[in-house]
């Protein structure tokens, strides 16, 4: 067994604080990563205080998970010691069903198995995230790391990256397209910056009109400021494709009033109670709302590879470990721009 240091919740009420755990030891088709940064997802706040019910304690969270390979098994073929690698929000699946065999492991049959708050394939292994100091995975869901990206800001793509990017891909959003991002926070900031470097003509909608600085910035061209009826009214039926990155409760008519015939309105954050909808806010425009969720190893990997070739990191601030639950009262009040990436380092210190 290999020993761990960690920050973890005992429970919904209480702070996270230092924990040591056992990892299983390294089998033959396993990868052992040190652990360098884990980003700070806002589903590791709704987890640990288990606002979405469901939550096992003691918890590690985690799922935006950076490193170096410390040691790989005997049939390990895609890495060796030392290299970078990475772990996102999952650590593995049934291998077997059709989503799985269509590189749609986060959609399997039997259920993904989630890097923390969950259990490993046998439906009894309890996991552990990644405000740990080491993880141990099978290769088959571990990911290359490109080598030009400072290692803290490659965190958050493990999670806000692909999030936003697959449905970017899925839609076939791109040049001559008017993309709206609603919200502009760790997953926002992400969505921006691949619309845009897509080539689709990106506004950011926000509550939020000083944002407007940082949307140009991030590479948007314009600013919907979406508690202004007169700015809602001027960009009404305007926009081809809308990305929901926020997750507190919202009017979705509103939203929906500003697609375009054939428009089609993607969220992937996930508010704590149902939104109402007004059906005909779809039928007039024969409009789509839709969701989703993360991506699949082979769409992650995709989408670090084009990271690195187009040198995309999220905007982080980087925190050590001991500061964990003050970044969550931060983040509540939305305040970082736009993640938080831990050093796991200073929990070896």
């Amino acid at each position: 067994m290999i020993e761990v240091q960690a920050y973890a919740a005992q429970g919904p009420k209480t702070p996270l604080t230092p924990w040591s755990f056992q990892r299983r030891d390294v089998g033959a088709d396993d990868v052992l990563i040190d652990i360098a940064f884990c980003g700070v997802c806002h589903s590791d706040i709704h987890q640990a205080r288990d606002e979405w019910g469901g939550s096992k304690f003691p918890m590690v969270p985690g799922h935006e998970i950076v490193g170096h390979v410390a040691e790989v098994g005997s049939r390990v073929d895609r890495f060796k010691v030392g290299d970078r690698a990475g772990v996102g929000c999952f650590v593995d699946s049934c291998r077997v069903c059709a989503n799985c065999q269509a590189d749609l492991e986060q959609f399997c049959v039997k259920g993904m198995s989630g890097t923390y708050n969950g259990f490993e394939q046998d439906k009894k292994t309890p996991t552990f995230g990644g405000y740990s100091t080491r993880i141990v995975v099978d290769q088959k869901y571990v990911l290359r790391l490109p080598d030009a990206l400072d290692l803290a800001g490659v965190a958050p793509l493990l999670c806000a990256g692909i999030t936003t990017w697959s449905p970017l891909r899925h839609w076939n959003v791109g040049a001559g397209q008017k993309v709206g991002v609603v919200g502009l926070g760790g997953l926002g900031h992400m969505g921006v910056k691949f619309a845009s470097a897509f080539g689709a003509k990106t506004w950011v909608i926000t509550t939020s009109p000083g944002k407007a600085d940082d949307a140009a910035r991030l590479g948007a061209v314009g600013v919907v400021v979406s508690k202004d009826a007169d700015d809602l009214a001027k960009h009404a039926g305007s926009f081809d494709f809308l990305l929901s990155t926020i997750s507190a409760p919202y009017d979705l008519g509103a939203y929906l009033g500003l697609l375009k015939v054939d428009g089609t309105m993607v969220t992937v954050g996930a508010p704590e109670r149902p939104l109402d909808l007004h059906l005909f806010s779809l039928i007039m425009g024969r409009k789509s709302l839709a969701g989703s969720l993360i991506g699949g190893i082979k769409e992650t990997q995709e989408m670090l590879d084009y990271c690195g070739e187009h040198g995309i990191v999220s905007d982080v601030e980087v925190i050590p470990a001991d500061r964990i639950n003050e970044a969550y009262e931060r983040m509540l009040r939305s305040d970082v721009r736009y993640r938080f990436s831990i050093d796991i380092g200073s929990l070896r210190r």
